[in-house]
């Protein structure tokens, strides 16, 4: 019988589309059809390669409208946002300026008696599995140098995100690339592990939570097939005493709260200066007071559902074990009638009188959901920051870049921003550390993941 993959929207609750998993001997089938393909597809020039995969963004862009609607009837971003299209093209883009550069050979001699160089070589067929909080953004990180350095792309998306997959490959195969250089595949957790555990892949990128992540390594165990894995995190923001206090309130509650507080690198806990700390507390409650909690297709709706109902009662249940704990929310839900409590509309919060026992400031919240302590110097703020078992991002307030310097090399983290939060630099490699996860994204690194070195001795004489 087909095991059917449904995408609730939590917009309304209705099924808003539902597909049929692929069984494995169908899944089987597609990784062969990408096996034989990505020979001929590494054999075309890099110019046409790039050209290929700019001209199926430039056609994703074409499906602007339909693509911001779909996206809000999946996972309830607000349409007035306008999708992912500015960080898709800047992404795009880069890793398209630094390929030829990047992927060049290392040339160690080139003499009439020695050749000797590394190239970088493709991993064969990769294998993308895919989140639906940036349902296009996590994707292209991926998908645009995977394609680049030569290898084939299978692409699994997330269930609440079901359209996003198909929307890719359509606008890719009018671009040209070929079907079976790029699939999008309906898989289930089953079909998927037993594809890795086949050794089916030479690369899986995944982006997802950290039992996902577990269950990747498993599948893996013993295949030796290269992961990437970006596992979440508990991004901290600390406002040190000489920051720009208005700024800093404006950037760590957008970071905290923009997409539901569904971001990877959302702001999920702040250490304020205690001679900041109230002024700091009494404007982030007049920021969040200032948002709009509704359906996403309404204009003054700033604030959308969260994905999926059952997310949403993880973030009820950390604010309300808080409280209990004594912890003290600033925000009255009652000025977001559209949270009933039973749906995936939320309201945001802001919790004080919080401490490092709450699970609320140590488990991933993924929701808008906001802890704030007053600190008294940088010593305890940076015990504070590297209390958490993630290691994704730390967002520094401060006039004095060497000061945020200094810190940032102890902290366990994989990006340290200044004065700002919640960005990818695609100039800058994405990662983490601790159960963030790991392997590298964006910059030239991120070429690095997506192929392996061969090294090249060859001697030209005999004697």
């Amino acid at each position: 019988m087909t095991k059917m993959i449904q995408c609730i929207s939590p917009v309304d609750g209705r099924v808003y589309a539902e597909r049929p998993a692929l069984s494995l001997s169908e899944a089987e089938a597609a990784v062969a059809r990408a096996r034989a393909a990505q020979g001929p597809w590494a054999e075309r020039p890099l110019d046409e390669r790039i050209a290929l995969v700019k001209a199926g963004v430039a056609k994703l862009n074409e499906m602007r409208d339909r693509v911001v609607e779909e996206t809000a009837w999946q996972m309830g971003r607000p349409t007035r946002y306008g999708g992912e299209f500015g960080g898709v093209n800047d992404r795009t883009n880069y890793m398209s300026e630094i390929a030829a550069e990047t992927l060049a050979p290392m040339v160690v001699e080139n003499s009439n008696l020695f050749e000797r160089r590394i190239e970088r070589e493709p991993h064969g067929v990769v294998f993308i599995v895919a989140p639906w909080n940036y349902p296009y953004l996590t994707t292209i990180n991926t998908l645009v140098p995977a394609l680049i350095a030569g290898n084939t792309v299978i692409l699994k998306h997330a269930t609440q995100t079901l359209l996003v997959g198909e929307r890719l490959a359509e606008a890719f195969h009018a671009a040209g690339v070929p079907d079976d250089v790029f699939q999008n595949v309906v898989l289930d957790h089953a079909t998927t592990e037993a594809l890795i555990g086949n050794r089916a892949f030479g690369f899986v990128n995944f982006t997802g939570s950290v039992g996902g992540g577990v269950a990747m390594e498993k599948a893996a165990a013993g295949t030796f097939t290269a992961l990437g894995l970006e596992l979440g995190g508990k991004d901290p923001g600390y406002v040190m005493d000489d920051a720009d206090l208005d700024a800093a309130v404006d950037s760590l509650m957008d970071g905290a709260m923009y997409n539901a507080g569904q971001c990877c690198c959302g702001i999920e806990r702040i250490y304020v200066h205690e001679s900041l700390y109230d002024a700091f507390v009494e404007k982030a409650v007049a920021w969040v007071n200032a948002l709009k909690l509704g359906n996403p297709f309404e204009p003054d709706s700033t604030l959308g559902p969260m994905a999926n109902k059952r997310f949403a009662d993880v973030v009820r249940g950390q604010v309300a074990d808080a409280i209990t704990d004594g912890a003290r929310a600033l925000i009255d839900p009652a000025r977001f009638p559209a949270d009933t409590g039973d749906n995936a509309y939320i309201a945001p919060q802001i919790l004080v009188n919080v401490n490092h026992e709450m699970r609320v400031m140590r488990e991933e919240s993924f929701g808008p959901v906001v802890g704030i302590m007053p600190v008294k110097d940088d010593e305890e703020a940076i015990a504070l920051m590297n209390d958490c078992d993630y290691g994704l991002t730390a967002s520094l307030w401060t006039t004095d870049s060497e000061r945020a310097a200094r810190i940032g090399r102890r902290l366990e983290t994989g990006t340290v921003f200044q004065n700002r939060c919640d960005y990818l630099d695609p100039a800058l490699c994405w990662t983490g550390c601790k159960d963030t996860g790991r392997g590298a994204a964006l910059s030239p690194l991120g070429f690095q993941s997506v192929t392996r070195p061969k090294s090249y001795h060859l001697k030209k004489v005999t004697k």
